[in-house]
């Protein structure tokens, strides 16, 4: 019966670690993309299938949809962190392609809240 309780237990916690997105890049410097848009747009453009991705790019575009849906559930606490920060960065700087993102990502607004409220810190 022990053994059964710590293979159900480990069972589970499998399952909450295999929830989470990879942090494989997690490192990556945020600020710097931010800081320059020749860095900044190619991402958008690869999220937007308008241009070529690069494997970090490939990665965020293949949850974006995801992590609109669930407030960034499956994020890593820095995914969120960076997430919070570079949507806020698209919204003032980059109005345009936000629209373009939620136009593809969130046609009918129906996550809108959801997201509004991750944005704002409330998720």
């Amino acid at each position: 019966m022990k053994c059964l309780t710590i293979a159900a237990l480990l069972f589970v916690a499998g399952l909450s670690i295999a929830e989470k997105y990879t942090d494989k890049y997690d490192n990556i410097d945020v600020d710097e993309i931010l800081e320059n848009r020749k860095l900044l747009v190619p991402y958008i453009k690869c999220v937007l299938d308008e241009g070529r991705c690069t494997p970090d790019g490939k990665e965020l575009k293949a949850h974006i949809k995801d992590g609109m849906q669930t407030a960034c559930a499956k994020c890593t606490d820095k995914q969120k962190v960076s997430a919070r920060k570079i949507v806020k960065h698209i919204k003032q700087h980059e109005a345009d392609y936000w629209e373009q993102m939620k136009a593809k990502y969130d046609p009918k607004d129906e996550f809108k809240e959801i997201y509004e409220g991750f944005l704002a810190g409330q998720n």
